[in-house]
C-alpha cells in the first residue's frame, strides 16, 4: 500500500453525533430467513440464484436447512488446539486515532510560526498533567469540531479519548473547552480551510485531467524538496533541473528515484513518495505541509488484534464460561441484554474489555468441521453417513468448486476463499464491518454453540455506508485512509440508521447458514462460545461485482487475491453455461474496451515495440503460474504490461506506463498475452453460448463487430498524419518483396521488429499477422536448411563425434516443404546428400532380410558410421551384429559350467529361441541341444515323484543321484526343500521329548507341541512321529493345569477334575499330582465345619475361628463367602446401631443432629435376619416403643389446636388470648420432650407450625388496643405469608385475617401523604366505611383515618382560593407554601398534580437559566443578580456604540461607566476613550506614566495581528450565554401559571442584546464591502465593535463569525499596507504568502490592496524569469544590457537579492575569450589569479603550477625559486603564447584565497579525461567565494592578434 496520506477529498462535516446510547434497545429490522424443501436444498447455487432477487436488497439472509440435514462434526474436540487473537472490544469504535504527537507538534508549531510569528514554548497543563494537544484535537474532530462539541456539550466524551482513566467534573469540562479555544481553535479553522481548498483543487483537477495530457513534457507542477537551510520549499521544475542529480530521492513504494517532479517529501522524515504511488493516489501536490503515514501514525497507539496463546477447546470453553458468568451471572441472558451490553462496551462506557477469538483458522492446517475424504472417520460416525456429507454440495469444502461457480477454474487453494476458515468464538468476540475480498459471496455455517448476531448494509448502499463511516470517524480515516480494509472498526448500527443507511440484522443459530451478498458490508459478534466455518463462492452474477472489486484494489494499491482478467479468460474458454454467458460477455466487453483504449493510447505515444507473453503450461486453470505485478498499483499483469530495458525486473500496467522510467517512449515495450482479435474471438465464442446460431452467422457477426471498431487510429509523423492501417499496408508491401530476394536473416529480423506495432491490434491486422507468420516460418526453414548443411560439411573434420549428425527424417521434413518458403541456395546441396543416404538405406534393408555372413554386416556398418547423416536403419544393423556376438558368448559359458545348479532353465529356453531367430550357423549349437535334453529328463522324473504321496526314502535316493547336475531345475529344487523341512521337523520333536515331565514351563511345552503338530500336518513328505506328538500334547496340558492349581487358588471341583485326567493318562504318581491330593483332603474337612455353624446360629467367635482356619487352605472354598457374609452383616448391624444405643444410655444433647426414626425401624426389622447371636437386638426394640408412645401424645395436642381455630367468632377476644397462651405452654413442653428423644419425629415440625401460628394470632389481637404503624402491620402481613397452611382454614382464623388486611389498608392510607405512594380521597372514605363490616375492631386506627380525611379537605379549600386570585396576585411564595403543605397532608388529586407541575416547570426553567449563565451564578449570587449583571454589560456595550454615533455622549470610563472626577484617567491617543488608572491596573499605569497611551484594541487593529486573544480590560469575565438561548428561555416564560420576577429582567436583557446585534451588523457589513485604500474609518468602527463585543455578556454566534471575518480582512489589509509601504522591500515569497492568505479570506478582486499585490507580483516575477534566463545565456547578452537589468532589479518594489547576486556574477568576464563563468573547466594563474578555460589555452592536463602569458615577463623573479619548481614552471608554459597582460598590477589575495590557490587551481576538468566535472559541493562554494580578478573594465584589443590554438608541452 502507498505510504502517503492524501488530505480528505470529501469532508462534509467534521464529525457526527456518536452519542447514540446503547442503553436503548436496538431497533434493527431483521433480514430474510428461508426454509428450503428437500428438493430445493439439493443445489445450493440454484437455490441462491432463486432467492437472490428478494434477498440481495438486504445484503444478507439466513438459510435454515431441512431437519434431515445434520452433518457430523469432524474434529476431535478433545485433541483440537488452535491459536487466538486478543480483541480490545472497547476500542473498536471509541478509540483515539494512532496519531504521532511529534508530527502534530511539528505541524502545529509551523502553523503558529507562520500565522502568529511565535511557537508554543510552554507545556499546556490540565489537572496537574501535560495535556496532549494532538489527542485533544483529534477527539474534537471526531465529534464535529469545537463549535459542535460546545453546542452539544460533548467535552466529557472528548476528554475520554484524551485520558480514558479519568473522570471529568463540570468545571473541568469548561476549563478544557477554554484551553481548546485558546490553543487549538485557530488551528482548527486553518485546518478546515485547507481541506476545503484541497476539495476544490481535486474537483478542479478531475475536470482538467484530459486537458493536461496535451501540455508540455515538463508542466509547471510543484514538487517538494529541501533547500540549503534544511527547510522544505516548493519550487518549479525549471528551478530544480540545475541540481537534479543532487536532490534525487528514492520512492519508498516503487523504489525508483525517477519522476522527481511528482515526488512528495515528508515534512518530517524527508522520505519520498510519488503522488501516484500513494494509496489512494493523488492527482496533484497537496497544499500545506504533508506527512507520510509512518509519521502520522504512532506505533504506541496503533490498534489491531494481537496474536494470543494457543488453547485447547476445553481450556477455551472454561475461559468463555468465566467471561459470560462475569457479565451475566449464572442465569441465561437474552439476546437484547447481550446486544445492549456489547454496544455499551464498544462505545467505551463500560471500561476496558478484552476477549479472545480463534479467527481465520485455515482448515487445511487445523482441520475442518465438515467431513472430508482425506480425514479419519470418527468411531461414532457410520461410513455411509460420512461419505454422504463428504460429497454434499452444502459442505463448505465443496462449495467454491461446484458446477456453475466461476471459482472452479481456480487452481490454488486460497485460504478463506477456496479453503474454508474456522472460527472459535466466545462472548463479545467480534468480526468488524467489511465486505469480502473481490466482493465475493460468502457462506457461514454455525456448527455448534451460542448464536451469532450479524448486521448488514446492502451493497447498493455501500457508498452511503462509507460516507457515514468517514464522517463519524474522521480522525481514524485521516490517519488510515484504507481503514475499512483492516477489519478492526465497528460503528453502532443506530448511527447508520440515523444517517439514512439501511441496516438489517440476522441471528444465526447452530445449524444455520448465513449468506452475504457482493459489496454488502457486514459485521457482528458472538453471543457465547461457538464454532463456525466460512468460505467464499462466486456464481455467475458475481462477475460484475468482481470487476468493481478489482478496480477498488487498483485504486488503493492493494495486492489482489487472484487476477480477475485471468479468471474471465479461463472461464470464457471453458464455459458452456447459458447462465454464466450473459454476465461473462458483459465483463469481457468492458475488459476489451479498456485494453483497446490503452493499447491505442500507447501506440499514439510512440510505444511501437511489442512482444507476446509466453503461453501458460496449464491455461485451463487460474493461478498455476504467478504473473508479475505492477510496481505502482500492485495488480497482476495477465493481459498486458509495459517494460523497459533500463529496469528489466520492473513491470507496470498500461495505465501507469508513464511512471515506469524516464526513457523515451520508443524504448518501452508492450507485453501482451492475447491480441485484440483473440480477445474479440473470445467474446464471440462466449456470445455463441447465449443463443443457438450457425457458424456462418457467427462469422458474419464477428466481421460486423470488428468492422464496427474505429479504424482511424492516427498519430503525427513528420509528413503529417498517418493511420495504423496505412502503416500496416506499407509494411506488407515491403515484406512481400523479401521472399523474392536471397535469404538474409537481418532483413527478416528487421521486418518482424517493424511488425510488432501491428500484432497487438484487432482482426483488421490479420493480414499482417499472416505475413509475419510466413516470415517467421520462412526464416525458421531457411536457418534450419543452413544449419543442416553446416553440420554435414563440418562432420568429416570432427570424427570424434563432437558434432551431432543430422537425422534423415529431419532432412526429409525440410525437403518435403512445398512450395519452398524462400530463396535459399543450400536447399539443392542438401537434396544431393539426401539421395546418397537413401541408397545406403536400401543396401542395409537388403542385407538384413538375407542370410548373410557376420563380416559382411560389419563392413556395411562401418560405411554407415562414415556417413554424416544419421539413418535409423543403422540401429537395426548394429543390434543384429551385437545379438549374434552375445548369443555365442552365452552358449560357451553354459557348456563350460561345472558348478551344480548354476544354469537357469529359462536361460536354456532363451538361447534355443534365439537360435531359430538368428539366421547364422555356429558349432556350439549341438552342445546346447544336448544340455537341454538332460534338463528336460530331470524335470520329468521330479514331476513323477511330486504327483503322489512322497516317501522320504525315495526322495533321498533321487537327490543323491542328481547331486552334481549343473542345470537349476525348479522341480528338483522343490524336492530338496521338502526333504530339508521333514528332516528339520523330526529333529525338533526329538529335542522336545528330552526330560519333558520335569519341566516347570509346561505352558511353553504346550505351545511348542501345538506348533510342531501344525507344522507336521503341512509337510509334503510323510513322517511316522506325528501320532506321538498328539499324545504328548494331552499329557502336557494336564501337567499345565496341575501346576496352575498348585501355584494359585482354584475351585474344589477343578482339583478333582485334574486328578481324574492324570489317572487316565497314567501320570498320577508324578510329584505335582501327589501334592494336589493332600490339599483336596484338607478342603473337604473345612467345608463340613462351616456348614454346621451356619445352621446353628453360633456365637461370633466361632465364625471368626472358621475364617482364620481357611487362610491356610490353598483352595477356593464354596462356603467361605457365606461365613464371611454372615459375620460382616452382624458387624455392620452393630455399627449402624451404635448411635441409637448411645442415645439410650445417656440424655440426648441439643447440639447433636437428630436420628432418623425410620432408620430405627429398619434396624429392628434387620435384626431378625441375622445368623449370629447378639444381645443388642432387645435394646433397640425398647427405644422404638418409647418413640411410638410420644407420637400419640403429640397428635392429641395438634387436634386441640385445630379445634381452637375452628371455633365460632365471639366478642371475648381477651378470653381467646388466654386460651392461646395455655395451649402454647403445652405445645412447648411436648416439643421439648420430643427433641429429648433425639429422633426426627414428623410431629415436631407440626408442633412448631402450630406454635408460630398461635404466636401470630396473639400479636394480631394486640393491635385492637393500639394504633400500629404501617410498617408494623406490613411486617405482620409478611410473617403471615410465611405461616404454614395447616391451620389457616378455620372460621376464626379467616375472620382474624380479614381484620388484619383492613388494618393494613387503613395504616397505608394514614401514612400515604408522607410517602411516595398516595391514595385518593375516595379510597380513604371507602376503607373507613368498610370498618363496620370487619369482625375484629380496631378503634384507634379508625380515629386516625377520620383525621387524615379532614386535613385533606381543608388543603383543597386553600388551593381553590389560590386559583381564584388574579394572575398578578399568584406569587411564587404562595404556591411554594401550598406545595409543602400538600406534600405533607394531601391525598392524590388533580389539584396536587397541578401545584407540583407548575412548581417543577418553574424550577426547571430556573435551572436551565442557571446552566445557560454558567459561572455567573455562585453560592452567593442568585439568578436575578446574574441577569442584572449581564444587563449592565449590555448597557456598557450600547454606551460604546452610542458614543461613536453621538458625540454628545459624556466621556465615561469604559470599564466601569463612572464619570467621577476624583479618579485619575488615561485617554487613548487613537480612539479618545477614557480609562481609570484603577481599572487598568498598576502595570499599565507604570508603563504609560511618561508615554502616550494606546488602548489594547487600537494596538490590535493598528498592528494587523492575525488573531485577537481577548485579553483586554473590557473582557467579560465569565461564560457568555447564547442570544438564541436567551430568546428561547424568554418564550418559555409566557406559559407559566405564576408570575416570577426574572421574566421582566430577561425581556429587557434580550431587547438590549438585539440592539447590540443590529449595530454590530451595520459595522460588519460596511467593513466587508469596503474596498478603498483608506482604512482609518473602517478601523475606527471595528475598534468600537471590538470593544462592544468584548464587554457584552451575551454571545451571538452568527454575528461574531461575520465580525471575525471583518477583523481578519482588515488585519490583512493593514499588514499588506505595512509590507508595501515599509522601509524594507518585501520578498516575492512574502507577496505570495499574503496573496494566499487573502485567497483564504475571500478578499474580493476589486480590493485596492489585492490589486496592488497582484501588480507587484506580476512585475517581480516577469523580471525574475528574464534575469534567470540571462544568468544562463553564456554571455549572449551584452554587459550594458546586464547592467541595465541590474538597475531595474534594484529599483523594483520587491527584494530580488538572489537574482541580483547571480546577475552581478554574470557581469564578471574571464579568460582570453572574455566570457562569464559557464561551467567549463578552468585553471587559475598562480601569480595574478586570472582564470582561463582549458579549451581556450589548449590545456589537456592540469599542471602543478601555472603562469599565464600576462605574467611571463617577470621571469627573473623565478630565479629565487628552487630548481625543481623552476623546471616545472618552464615545462608548463613552454607552449603558451607570449601574450602581454593587459593589467600588470600586483595581485591582491587574501590568505584564504592564497591557501586555496596552493592546493587546487583547476575547475571542472572534463569527465572524459578521468576528472570530475565542476558541478557542486566544496569546489562550487570555493569558486563563488573566490576573490575576483576584475578585468571587465576595459577591452583587450591585443587578443585579436593571438593564435586561437594554445597548448602546453608536458
Amino acid at each position: 500500500m502507498g505510504k502517503g496520506k492524501p488530505r480528505a477529498v470529501e469532508k462534509g462535516g467534521l464529525g457526527q453525533n456518536l452519542s447514540v446510547s446503547a442503553s436503548s434497545s436496538l431497533s434493527i429490522p431483521s433480514g430474510p430467513v428461508y426454509y428450503p424443501t428437500e428438493d430445493e436444498f439439493r443445489d445450493p447455487l440454484e437455490y441462491i440464484y432463486k432467492i437472490r432477487p428478494e434477498a440481495e436488497p438486504y445484503g444478507i439472509c439466513k438459510i435454515v436447512p431441512p431437519t434431515s440435514w445434520k452433518p457430523p462434526f469432524a474434529l476431535d474436540l478433545n485433541s483440537f488446539t488452535f491459536p487466538t487473537k486478543t480483541q480490545a472490544i472497547h476500542q473498536l469504535q471509541a478509540r483515539p486515532s494512532s496519531c504521532d504527537s511529534k508530527t502534530f507538534d511539528l505541524e502545529y508549531n509551523r502553523f503558529l510560526e507562520n500565522h502568529s510569528g511565535k511557537k508554543l514554548r510552554r507545556k499546556v497543563v490540565f489537572e496537574g498533567e501535560e495535556l496532549d494537544l494532538c489527542k485533544l484535537f483529534n477527539a474534537a474532530k471526531r465529534y464535529g469540531g469545537y463549535d459542535k462539541v460546545t453546542k452539544e456539550k460533548k467535552w466529557g466524551e472528548v476528554f475520554r479519548f484524551v485520558r480514558s482513566s479519568s473522570k471529568l467534573s463540570e468545571c473541568a469540562k469548561h476549563v478544557l473547552s477554554q484551553l481548546y479555544r485558546e490553543h487549538l481553535y485557530d488551528y482548527e479553522v486553518y485546518y478546515n480551510q485547507l481541506n476545503q481548498e484541497v476539495t476544490k483543487n481535486c474537483k478542479r483537477g478531475m475536470h482538467g485531467e484530459k486537458r493536461s495530457e496535451h501540455r508540455a513534457e515538463h508542466p509547471s507542477s510543484k514538487r517538494r524538496r529541501r533547500n540549503v537551510d534544511g527547510k522544505f520549499k516548493v519550487c518549479k521544475v525549471e528551478e530544480v533541473e540545475e541540481e537534479e542529480e543532487e536532490h534525487d530521492q528514492i520512492c519508498e513504494q516503487c523504489r525508483s528515484g525517477l519522476h522527481g517532479e511528482v515526488m512528495l517529501l515528508c515534512d518530517r522524515c524527508n522520505k519520498g513518495w510519488h503522488i501516484y504511488c500513494l494509496s489512494p493516489p493523488l492527482k496533484q501536490v497537496p497544499l500545506g505541509n504533508w506527512y507520510c503515514l509512518d509519521c502520522l501514525n504512532s506505533d504506541k497507539d496503533s490498534f489491531g488484534f494481537v496474536p494470543g496463546k494457543c488453547y485447547s477447546l476445553e481450556a477455551f470453553r472454561r475461559m468463555a464460561d468465566r467471561a459470560k458468568k462475569k457479565w451475566f451471572g449464572s442465569g441465561s441472558p437474552s439476546r437484547v441484554q447481550i446486544e445492549k451490553k456489547f454496544w455499551e462496551i464498544v462505545e467505551g462506557s463500560l471500561g476496558e474489555v478484552e476477549v479472545l477469538y480463534g479467527s481465520d483458522l485455515d482448515t487445511s492446517v487445523y482441520g475442518s468441521g465438515f467431513p472430508r475424504r482425506s480425514d479419519q472417520i470418527p468411531q461414532s460416525v457410520e461410513n455411509k453417513e460420512w461419505d454422504e456429507y463428504c460429497g454434499s454440495p452444502w459442505n463448505l469444502n465443496n462449495l467454491p468448486k461446484l458446477e456453475g461457480s466461476v471459482l472452479q477454474a481456480v487452481h490454488n487453494n486460497i485460504a478463506g476463499v477456496m479453503v474454508p476458515w474456522l472460527y472459535i468464538g466466545m462472548l463479545f468476540s467480534s468480526f468488524c464491518w467489511h465486505f469480502e475480498d473481490h466482493c465475493f459471496y460468502s457462506m457461514n455455517y454455525l456448527h455448534w454453540g451460542e448464536p451469532k448476531c450479524w448486521y448488514s448494509v446492502p451493497g447498493s448502499e455501500a457508498n452511503a455506508f462509507e460516507k457515514v463511516m468517514r464522517n463519524c470517524l474522521p480522525d481514524l480515516f485521516d490517519a488510515q485512509p484504507d481503514l475499512l480494509f483492516q477489519l478492526v472498526t465497528m460503528l453502532n448500527p443506530s448511527v447508520l440508521q440515523e444517517n439514512g443507511v439501511p441496516v438489517y440484522s440476522i441471528l444465526q443459530e447452530p445449524g444455520n447458514f448465513v449468506i452475504t451478498f457482493p459489496r454488502s458490508y457486514h459485521g457482528g459478534f458472538n453471543l457465547g462460545l461457538n464454532c463456525a466455518e466460512a468460505v467464499n463462492f462466486a456464481p455467475a452474477d458475481w462477475l460484475p461485482h468482481g470487476g468493481f472489486g478489482a478496480e477498488l484494489y487498483q485504486l488503493y494499491h492493494k495486492t489482489a487475491v487472484l487476477s480477475h482478467e485471468e479468471l474471465l479468460c479461463v472461464v470464457a474458454k471453458g464455459n458452456s453455461d447459458n447462465r454464466v454467458s450473459p454476465f461473462l460477455k458483459k465483463e469481457l466487453l468492458r475488459i476489451y474496451a479498456k485494453e483497446k483504449t490503452w493499447r491505442e493510447r500507447l501506440w499514439k505515444n510512440g510505444i511501437v515495440k511489442s512482444s507476446q507473453m509466453s503461453p501458460r503450461k496449464c491455461p485451463e486453470y487460474v493461478g498455476t503460474e504467478e504473473d508479475s505485478t505492477c510496481i505502482i498499483c500492485k495488480q497482476y499483469l495477465y493481459l498486458s504490461a509495459v517494460v523497459c530495458r533500463c529496469r528489466p525486473s520492473a513491470f507496470v500496467c498500461l495505465e501507469h506506463w508513464k511512471n515506469l522510467c524516464e526513457c523515451k517512449s520508443g524504448k518501452l515495450r508492450l507485453l501482451y498475452r492475447q491480441s485484440l482479435a483473440e480477445l474479440n474471438d473470445l467474446i464471440v465464442e462466449v456470445d455463441s453460448h447465449c443463443s443457438e446460431e450457425t457458424t456462418h452467422s457467427r462469422n458474419i457477426r464477428r466481421q460486423t463487430t470488428c468492422s464496427s471498431e474505429p479504424s482511424s487510429l492516427t498519430k503525427k509523423v513528420k509528413s503529417g498524419q498517418v493511420t495504423l492501417t496505412q502503416l500496416a499496408e506499407q509494411w506488407r508491401m515491403r515484406s512481400s518483396k523479401i521472399f523474392q530476394n536471397r535469404f538474409s536473416r537481418d532483413a527478416y529480423v528487421t521486418a518482424l521488429k517493424e511488425a510488432e506495432q501491428f500484432l497487438w491490434a484487432g482482426s483488421e491486422m490479420d493480414p499482417v499477422r499472416d505475413m509475419a507468420k510466413n516470415l517467421i516460418e520462412a526464416r525458421k526453414w531457411a536457418e534450419s536448411v543452413r544449419a543442416c548443411m553446416s553440420k554435414i560439411k563440418n562432420w568429416p573434420s570432427h570424427p570424434s563425434g563432437s558434432i551431432e549428425k543430422v537425422h534423415m527424417e529431419y532432412i526429409d521434413e525440410l525437403l518435403s516443404t512445398n512450395p519452398v518458403p524462400c530463396n535459399e541456395p543450400a536447399y539443392r546441396k542438401l537434396k544431393v546428400y539426401a539421395e546418397e543416404a537413401r541408397v545406403l538405406i536400401q543396401e542395409i534393408d537388403t542385407a538384413l532380410s538375407a542370410c548373410s555372413n557376420i563380416s559382411e554386416l560389419e563392413n556395411l556398418y562401418s560405411r554407415v558410421c562414415d556417413l554424416p547423416i544419421n539413418v535409423k536403419e543403422s540401429e537395426k544393423l548394429s543390434k543384429k551384429i551385437s545379438s549374434a556376438k552375445a548369443w555365442m558368448e552365452s552358449v560357451r559359458k553354459c557348456v563350460s559350467e561345472k558348478c551344480p545348479a548354476a544354469i537357469e532353465v529359462e536361460l536354456l529356453h532363451k538361447l534355443m529361441r534365439e537360435t531359430s531367430e538368428l539366421k547364422f550357423q555356429f558349432p556350439e549349437t549341438e552342445m546346447l541341444l544336448d544340455l537341454h535334453r538332460q534338463a528336460e529328463s530331470c524335470r520329468a522324473r521330479c514331476d513323477e515323484i511330486l504327483k503322489g504321496p512322497i516317501s522320504l526314502k525315495n526322495v533321498e535316493s533321487l537327490l543323491q543321484e542328481l547331486d552334481n547336475f549343473t542345470v537349476n531345475v525348479p522341480e528338483l529344487k522343490l524336492l530338496r526343500q521338502y526333504h530339508a523341512d521333514a528332516t528339520l521337523w523330526i529333529s525338533r520333536f526329538n529335542d522336545i521329548l528330552v526330560n519333558i515331565h520335569a519341566r516347570e514351563d509346561q505352558h511353553n511345552v504346550v505351545d511348542e507341541l501345538n506348533c510342531l503338530l501344525k507344522d507336521g500336518a503341512s509337510l509334503r513328505i510323510q513322517v511316522e512321529q506325528l501320532p506321538l506328538v498328539e499324545f504328548e500334547l494331552k499329557r502336557a496340558c494336564c501337567r499345565e493345569k496341575a501346576l496352575k492349581a498348585r501355584n494359585s487358588k482354584m475351585p474344589l471341583n477343578f482339583l478333582q477334575q485334574v486328578i481324574m485326567e492324570a489317572e487316565g493318562l497314567q501320570i498320577e504318581r508324578e510329584k505335582v499330582f501327589v501334592d494336589i491330593v493332600e490339599v483336596l483332603a484338607a478342603a473337604m474337612r473345612w467345608e463340613e465345619k462351616a456348614t454346621y455353624i451356619l445352621a446353628q446360629e453360633a456365637e461370633m467367635s466361632e465364625f471368626e475361628d472358621a475364617i482364620r482356619s481357611s487362610e491356610g487352605i490353598c483352595v477356593i472354598l464354596p462356603s467361605l463367602n457365606n461365613v464371611k457374609e454372615a459375620l460382616s452383616m452382624a458387624i455392620s448391624w452393630l455399627e449402624n446401631s451404635k448411635p441409637f444405643l448411645v442415645s439410650c444410655s445417656s440424655s440426648f444433647p441439643a447440639s447433636k443432629p437428630l436420628l432418623k426414626f425410620e432408620a430405627l425401624k429398619e434396624l429392628v426389622s434387620q435384626s431378625n435376619l441375622l445368623k449370629v447371636t447378639l444381645k443388642e437386638r432387645r435394646l433397640l426394640q425398647t427405644i422404638l416403643n418409647n418413640c411410638k408412645e410420644w407420637e400419640h401424645d403429640a397428635c392429641s395436642l395438634l387436634q386441640d389446636a385445630v379445634c381452637l381455630f375452628d371455633m365460632a367468632n365471639s366478642g371475648d377476644f381477651f378470653g381467646r388470648i388466654s386460651n392461646i397462651e395455655c395451649l402454647l405452654t403445652r405445645i412447648e413442653s411436648a416439643k421439648r420432650n420430643g427433641l429429648s428423644l433425639g429422633f426426627d419425629l414428623t410431629e415436631i415440625p407440626k408442633l412448631e407450625d402450630a406454635c408460630s401460628t398461635l404466636q401470630w394470632c396473639k400479636k394480631a389481637l394486640s393491635f385492637c388496643s393500639v394504633a400500629p404503624s404501617f410498617e408494623d402491620v406490613e411486617n405482620l402481613m409478611k410473617v403471615a405469608g410465611h405461616l404454614p397452611s395447616t391451620f389457616a382454614t378455620g372460621t376464626w382464623w379467616s375472620s382474624l385475617m380479614s381484620g388484619v388486611k383492613w388494618l393494613q389498608q387503613a395504616s397505608e392510607i394514614v401514612s400515604a401523604p408522607c410517602s411516595s405512594k398516595r391514595c385518593k380521597l375516595s379510597d380513604a372514605e371507602e376503607v373507613l366505611a368498610s370498618s363496620q363490616h370487619v369482625c375484629v375492631s380496631f378503634p384507634m386506627m379508625v380515629g386516625q383515618l377520620e383525621s387524615s380525611i379532614q386535613k385533606h379537605k381543608l388543603w383543597l379549600e386553600q388551593v381553590h382560593q389560590f386559583s381564584s386570585l388574579k394572575p398578578e396576585e399568584r406569587s411564587w411564595s404562595l404556591i411554594l407554601e401550598l406545595k409543602e403543605v400538600g406534600i405533607d397532608f394531601a391525598f392524590n388529586c388533580s389539584e396536587l398534580d397541578l401545584v407540583l407541575s407548575e412548581v417543577g416547570k418553574i424550577e426547571k426553567w430556573k435551572q436551565l437559566c442557571m446552566d445557560t449563565l454558567g459561572t455567573l451564578i455562585g453560592d452567593e449570587n442568585s439568578l436575578l443578580g446574574a441577569l442584572q449583571k449581564i444587563g449592565q454589560t449590555l448597557d456598557k456595550s450600547l454606551y460604546i456604540y452610542d458614543k461613536t454615533w453621538n458625540s454628545k455622549v459624556r466621556d465615561l470610563c469604559l470599564c466601569c461607566l463612572d464619570d467621577s472626577l476624583e479618579q485619575e484617567t488615561l485617554l487613548c491617543s487613537v480612539c479618545k476613550d477614557c480609562y481609570h488608572l484603577r481599572c487598568l491596573g498598576p502595570a499599565v499605569v507604570d508603563k504609560y506614566c511618561t508615554e502616550v497611551y494606546k488602548c489594547p484594541y487600537c494596538q490590535y487593529l493598528v498592528s494587523g495581528s492575525v488573531s485577537h486573544n481577548g485579553g483586554g480590560p473590557l473582557r467579560f469575565k465569565g461564560k457568555r450565554p447564547e442570544l438564541n438561548m436567551l430568546r428561547e428561555l424568554l418564550s418559555n416564560v409566557d406559559d407559566f401559571y405564576v408570575l416570577i420576577e426574572e421574566r421582566e429582567i430577561l425581556k429587557q436583557l434580550v431587547e438590549k442584546a438585539l440592539a447590540c446585534k443590529t449595530r454590530l451588523m451595520e459595522i460588519v457589513n460596511s467593513a466587508l464591502t469596503c474596498v478603498n485604500k483608506d482604512l482609518s474609518v473602517i478601523s475606527g468602527k471595528l475598534t468600537t465593535a471590538l470593544k462592544a463585543t468584548e464587554v457584552a455578556g451575551v454571545y451571538d454566534h452568527q454575528g461574531f463569525c461575520n465580525f471575525e471575518l471583518a477583523l481578519a480582512r482588515n488585519s490583512w489589509k493593514i499588514r499588506v499596507a505595512a509590507l508595501l509601504e515599509g522601509l524594507n522591500k518585501p520578498t516575492i515569497q512574502q507577496i505570495q504568502q499574503q496573496l494566499k492568505e487573502g485567497l483564504a479570506l475571500n478578499i474580493p478582486p476589486e480590493d485596492h490592496y489585492k490589486q496592488r499585490l497582484m501588480e507587484v507580483k506580476r512585475v517581480a516575477m516577469q523580471w525574475a524569469d528574464y534575469a534567470k534566463k540571462v544568468t544562463t545565456d553564456s554571455g549572449a547578452l551584452s554587459l550594458d544590457k546586464v547592467y541595465q537589468l541590474i538597475t531595474e532589479g534594484e529599483n523594483l518594489p520587491v527584494s530580488v537579492e538572489k537574482e541580483l547576486k547571480l546577475l552581478r556574477a554574470r557581469s564578471m568576464l574571464y579568460c582570453i575569450c572574455r566570457k562569464p563563468y559557464d561551467q567549463r573547466a578552468m585553471i587559475a594563474c598562480d601569480r595574478c589569479d586570472e582564470w582561463y578555460h582549458f579549451d581556450c589555452i589548449k590545456l589537456r592536463f592540469p599542471p602543478k603550477i601555472y603562469i599565464c602569458p600576462a605574467c611571463e615577463p617577470r621571469r627573473q623573479e623565478l630565479l629565487t625559486l628552487p630548481m625543481g619548481d623552476h623546471e616545472r614552471l618552464t615545462d608548463s608554459k613552454s607552449v603558451e603564447p607570449k601574450t602581454p597582460s593587459p593589467q600588470h598590477t600586483k595581485p591582491r589575495k587574501s590568505p584564504k584565497i592564497a591557501e586555496l590557490s596552493s592546493t587546487r587551481k583547476t575547475i571542472g576538468i572534463a569527465e572524459a579525461k578521468g576528472f570530475s566535472r565542476f558541478s557542486g559541493g566544496i569546489e562550487r562554494l570555493w569558486w563563488r567565494n573566490r576573490k575576483p580578478f576584475r578585468r571587465a573594465a576595459k577591452k583587450r584589443v591585443e587578443l585579436e592578434s593571438l593564435s586561437p590554438f594554445f597548448h602546453l608541452q608536458q
